[in-house]
């Protein structure tokens, strides 16, 4: 194990966390890992490779991202944000969707994107970009509903008992959406490097990415103005992901993925969420560790 490889080790296990995680300059290619290649749930950090796929089937004709949809008040997936949070019917265009989809997780943008887009679209998109290890199983509702399934009749009271957590099949990359940090990295490179997809789609998920409202995790350990993060968590009972691009005013760029698990069942633990952004800059600083001596003349 190298050093930068330890001090990420030392970082997840000081907050009690257990992580996986991969970095990379996105231009040198250079990397830093810890378990990169180890399976990973990834909650709702998979509506990336679903934006990813809503831009490709716009960019070959077969819908218009203003095309409206009307969404009723009833029969929405479950969600504390966005469509979820609204009472009354409404109506956005795809794009707009996406962009509540990706800036505040909203679990019901998702899901009406899901239904033009397909899963089955979505994992050819991840499979044409080379994500070998990365499949959308569930729709968000689905997977919402595998959850109050698994936690039985006492519902969401039940997910502070770890007896209960180890019964949901949602926190087993087996049987439910999954990827691996090196794949998500390898999403990220290939939108920064417009491999995605045009130009215009490709600047047009970047701008999404960079209009997630939550600082708390990636962005937490680059608490800088002319350091730009753009990216995307996810989050289940003891998960907290989040994967993103760390771009430095210097022209560096570095696609970074951090998934982590907790054994404290607490919904909100402050530590894991904030180790997140941590272990990133760790990683960030190896990366830029030559980058930096070149521009000192050591």
């Amino acid at each position: 194990m190298t050093r930068t490889q330890d001090h990420i080790r030392t970082a997840f296990a000081d907050a009690a966390v257990t992580g996986w995680l991969h970095a990379c300059d996105i231009d040198t290619g250079a990397e830093v890992g810890l378990h990169p290649d180890h399976p990973v749930v990834t909650a709702s950090v998979h509506k990336l490779c679903l934006l990813v796929a809503l831009h490709q089937r716009a960019e070959q004709g077969d819908f218009d991202l203003t095309e409206q949809i009307e969404v009723p008040p009833t029969g929405r997936t479950f969600g504390l944000t966005g469509l979820g949070a609204m009472l009354d019917p409404a109506r956005v265009s795809l794009r707009d969707a996406a962009y509540l989809m990706m800036s505040v997780s909203d679990n019901i943008a998702a899901d009406l994107l899901l239904e033009r887009v397909g899963l089955d679209a979505v994992n050819r998109t991840t499979t044409q970009l080379g994500l070998a290890h990365t499949l959308a199983v569930h729709t968000f509702r689905q997977l919402l509903d595998t959850i109050k399934k698994d936690a039985g009749p006492s519902g969401t009271r039940a997910l502070s008992d770890p007896h209960t957590i180890t019964r949901l099949t949602a926190l087993d990359p087996a049987r439910t959406n999954r990827s691996t940090p090196r794949d998500m990295t390898r999403l990220l490179s290939c939108i920064w490097r417009d491999e995605a997809g045009t130009p215009d789609h490709g600047a047009a998920i970047r701008r999404l990415l960079g209009l997630q409202v939550w600082p708390h995790r990636l962005a937490s350990g680059f608490p800088f103005d002319d350091v730009h993060v753009a990216g995307k968590t996810g989050s289940l009972p003891t998960l907290r992901n989040e994967v993103g691009v760390v771009e430095y005013p210097d022209g560096g760029r570095y696609a970074v993925a951090v998934f982590t698990r907790a054994a404290n069942t607490a919904a909100t633990l402050p530590a894991a969420d904030a180790v997140i952004g941590t272990a990133a800059r760790i990683a960030v600083d190896a990366l830029r560790a030559p980058r930096t001596r070149r521009r000192s003349g050591t």
